[in-house]
């Protein structure tokens, strides 16, 4: 029936142009973080992909002083998009990124002199959640979809890529059986689906409860349950920053794994306490329910370590999405470090 309107697969480079633009070719641009001394804590530029209740442990470590124990002076933006925060990275604006580990499988098949590199990783799955507009009269079943319009992402990207994922394993062809608008940015999408537009969508939290709150949508199903374990948001920097400064790299690592070994530990209550400074207009109750919800799908990671399986598994899944030709597909090692993880001493 409907089908995006894109080819089968689009030359890596043509893609990783689109995501990281002209900007991120010179070496030259980078501007590692200043030396750590004794006297003050490194500075460290940092970008999360979008504000959301999934990065959950890395607010704690802001929050709780983690960070600045390590010593690190962290300054946090929020670059609203994958494609916006490996621009980025690669143009030498931020030091490390929180980003989908697609990105850098994308860009090691570019022409960039600047080869992003995974060094940690936060999330075990993915975080969306399929909401519906009207609530099913009974049971969910994914071939309720057939037919339907269901708002993603940009095509490639981890949460299009999951999304499609989840209806193939659920017998649904995401190319034939229904259609999926990607063409929503970010900041845009909660409005799009207000005002009524598409009859599926998925929303990260906090939304997704905000959503149901206001009697808007009904959460149907978890992507990230669907599809299983596969690494959803790593923590990345440059080949040469690590290089320049591992230090940095350990202490955040160091930092991380601490955070994540307290989030596997503190009741909800607390931990909705700690991230409320970058949810404001969240009430309490709302945070506890939309930590729970995802605690109860196991999203967030205990080790680091981002496994040579999830990638070899992710690389699977953007060859069937076909946005990755099977010739294109990197070697571990290329896109993953595991120097610092194996080190990590919270």
């Amino acid at each position: 029936m409907f089908h995006p309107n894109r080819p089968a697969v689009q030359p890596l480079w043509s893609r990783a142009m689109q995501w990281i633009g002209a900007a991120a070719l010179g070496l030259g641009m980078l501007a590692p973080a200043a030396a750590q001394t004794a006297a003050a804590p490194t500075k460290v530029r940092y970008e999360e992909v979008v504000r959301s209740v999934l990065y959950l442990p890395a607010y704690v470590a802001m929050n709780q002083g983690f960070f600045r124990e390590a010593g690190l002076d962290v300054g946090m933006k929020t670059s609203q998009g994958t494609d916006k925060g490996m621009a980025a990275l690669l143009s030498g604006s931020a030091d490390i990124v929180l980003i989908g580990p697609e990105a850098s499988i994308y860009v090691a098949n570019s022409e960039s002199p600047v080869k992003p590199k995974i060094f940690s990783g936060l999330t075990a799955t993915d975080g969306f959640l399929l909401l519906a507009r009207e609530k099913p009269a009974g049971a969910f079943a994914w071939d309720q979809l057939k037919g339907k319009a269901v708002m993603g992402f940009r095509p490639g990207s981890n949460p299009d890529v999951f999304l499609e994922t989840a209806m193939r394993k659920n017998g649904v062809d995401p190319k034939k059986d229904l259609k999926i608008v990607n063409n929503v940015g970010p900041a845009a999408r909660t409005g799009a689906w207000l005002a009524g537009q598409n009859d599926y969508a998925i929303f990260l939290e906090p939304e997704a409860t905000l959503l149901e709150k206001q009697g808007k949508g009904t959460v149907v199903a978890s992507i990230g349950r669907t599809v299983g374990p596969v690494d959803y948001t790593v923590f990345t920097a440059t080949d040469v920053f690590l290089k320049q400064n591992p230090g940095v790299a350990q202490a955040w690592t160091n930092a991380i794994v601490k955070a994540q070994q307290y989030v596997a530990k503190a009741p909800a209550a607390d931990l909705a306490n700690h991230i409320a400074e970058f949810f404001p207009t969240m009430a309490k109750p709302d945070l506890i329910a939309a930590i729970d919800r995802y605690r109860s799908i196991g999203l967030w990671k205990t080790n680091p370590t981002v496994e040579r399986q999830a990638i070899d598994t992710l690389q699977d899944m953007l060859v069937a999405s076909g946005v990755l030709d099977t010739a294109k597909r990197v070697k571990y090692e290329q896109v993953v470090v595991t120097d610092f993880t194996a080190k990590a001493k919270p």
